[in-house]
């Protein structure tokens, strides 16, 4: 009898073993779909962050273009006062030259815009 104890412990041992296999198996099996969707859900992330990036750079082109044109149209507009600036100089020359005198400006001028007509000499 010693035998067939023998053969049903180790029977039962063997049992344990494979039952102890399957639930490891089992966990880790449920735990691979976990990690491929964390690996799924870093791809998505990640593609979205590079699509937010895209059109990050894009909107700053579009910036820096029309930063660009605002310089270009400022320095015409500087251009054009300067040309305005000097043939009103011009003209008041002309007057003090026939012995006239100009008149005033038609209105006080602004705080804001005097620190831009130290040339004119208003």
């Amino acid at each position: 009898m010693r035998t067939e104890m023998l053969t049903a412990v180790s029977a039962l041992a063997v049992a344990m073993v494979t039952a102890l296999g399957g639930i490891v198996t089992a966990v880790i099996g449920r735990r691979a779909p976990r990690g491929q969707q964390r690996r799924d859900d870093f791809a998505v992330v990640t593609e979205r962050m590079d699509k937010e990036i895209a059109r990050q750079g894009q909107r700053i082109d579009e910036l820096e273009a029309e930063a660009e044109r605002d310089r270009a149209r400022m320095t015409a507009q500087a251009s054009a006062l300067r040309y305005l600036a000097g043939w009103a100089r011009s003209l008041v020359g002309y007057m003090r030259q026939q012995q006239l005198e100009p008149p005033p400006p038609p209105q006080p001028i602004p705080e804001e815009v005097a620190p831009y007509l130290h040339d004119v000499g208003m």
